[in-house]
């Protein structure tokens, strides 16, 4: 067996339920989950049809690379959304459709990463944790990268040694951030993208939540568009890391693509190839209509606009918490600890958050995630309502008591 098998920790969903061993919650309420970042939202009806129109192409494998058609509807969706030069989005050269990012973020480590000379791959901490076991069975060390209040939940790239600049082959950003929404300006991913030509690493943006974001805000910036905005079109040391779960509530589609530079995406597509895992026909007819249209995702940012402001009005007088830049997610800091916080909803409220401490690692004796909790706002409002007054009416009972 692969020794490196023995250092993945256990996912945070797995921790999630043994922490609620044991718990029977009031059964005359009904469960309400805002642990796990699923989009509840429907599917559009048009994504649904089109798989059912092309489940015929069955009969046929279909290519790692895509079909040009949907290459050409990803690079023009690209250059539409962030604003990039017109024609600096090569459909042949840049862009790879992937079965959901998970699998990409994952499986990009392994084509990247050369683990004879002590690689590091730093990432933000709390985290994705696909960015840790990619790091780890890639065969280099991850590097945590503290997101906190104090650094606006953004990586502090000025408090990296030089050394572990010198050894860093692969960073992971996430922008917007999961869990705490933070979207990184277009400064500091130039910033990045200069360390990364003095340094010599690759940068993977992980961008899946940059389409949900309040109605009337600025939209996310990407990493394509801060290297364009520097001059670089050629987008060297770049990848980025699109979905369909959360921008067109379509997470069983398994659909999403990466982009960059060429010499990356070549040499991704050649270890996809032997990985052996093509987008079957119909996911690609249905992802190139979702990339093509706008109005669904319009609609999508105002149902979580509203739920934002729903359950901020009922939790934001009771809890230590605001509204992110972007994302579907809340960053709660916790009174008290954020473990026993949560068993504390499950037993007495039915509600399940996850705890922060789950989603980063002690650094230097410090858990960053430590006294907060992420809620995702993915059931339905009515649903989410009721979360917040639940909770609301549990820390008001306890502060009574206390």
């Amino acid at each position: 067996m692969n020794p490196d098998m023995a250092r993945l920790q256990p996912y945070p969903f797995e921790r999630l339920a043994k922490l609620f061993s044991g718990i029977t919650p009031p059964a005359g309420l009904q469960e309400i989950a805002l642990s796990i970042g699923e989009p509840r939202h429907a599917t559009p009806g048009f994504i649904t049809e089109e798989v059912i129109t092309h489940l015929h192409g069955l009969s046929n494998y279909p290519v790692t690379r895509g079909s040009a058609a949907l290459r050409a509807a990803i690079a023009d969706w690209l250059m539409t959304r962030f604003t990039l030069p017109a024609g600096s989005v090569d459909p042949e050269r840049m862009v790879l459709p992937v079965n959901g990012t998970r699998e990409a973020l994952f499986a990009f480590a392994q084509c990247t990463i050369d683990r004879r000379d002590a690689p590091r791959v730093l990432m933000p901490n709390p985290f994705y944790q696909i960015y840790e076991g990619a790091a780890l069975l890639a065969g280099a060390e991850p590097y945590f990268l503290n997101t906190t209040r104090d650094t606006g939940y953004r990586p502090d790239f000025d408090s990296v040694p030089r050394e572990v600049w010198q050894r860093c082959q692969l960073i992971y950003v996430c922008t917007p951030g999961n869990p705490t929404g933070a979207v990184m300006p277009v400064e500091q991913l130039q910033q990045l993208i200069r360390l990364a030509d003095e340094y010599d690493f690759v940068i993977a943006s992980d961008e899946c939540y940059s389409e949900i974001y309040p109605d009337g805000a600025a939209a996310p910036v990407g990493l394509l568009a801060a290297a364009a905005g520097m001059g670089r079109t050629d987008f060297r040391r770049c990848m980025v890391f699109h979905s369909l779960s959360k921008r067109s509530n379509a997470p069983g589609l398994r659909s999403g693509f990466v982009a960059g530079e060429p010499a990356l995406i070549a040499n991704f597509l050649r270890y996809r190839t032997y990985h052996g895992c093509a987008m079957p026909p119909a996911t690609q007819a249905a992802s190139q209509r979702a990339w093509a249209d706008e109005r669904h995702v319009i609609e999508n940012r105002r149902l979580y606009t509203r739920k934002f402001s729903e359950v901020l009005d009922v939790l934001a007088p009771v809890l230590d918490v605001q509204r992110p830049d972007a994302g579907f997610y809340l960053w709660a800091r916790t009174p008290g600890d954020d473990a026993a916080f949560a068993r504390a909803l499950h037993a007495h409220c039915n509600v399940t958050v996850l705890p922060g401490s789950f989603l980063s690692r002690p650094v230097d004796g410090f858990n960053p995630g430590q006294g907060y909790v992420r809620m995702a706002l993915v059931a339905p409002l009515e649903d989410c309502i009721e979360a917040a007054q639940r909770i609301k009416a549990y820390i008001q009972g306890t502060q009574r008591v206390s």
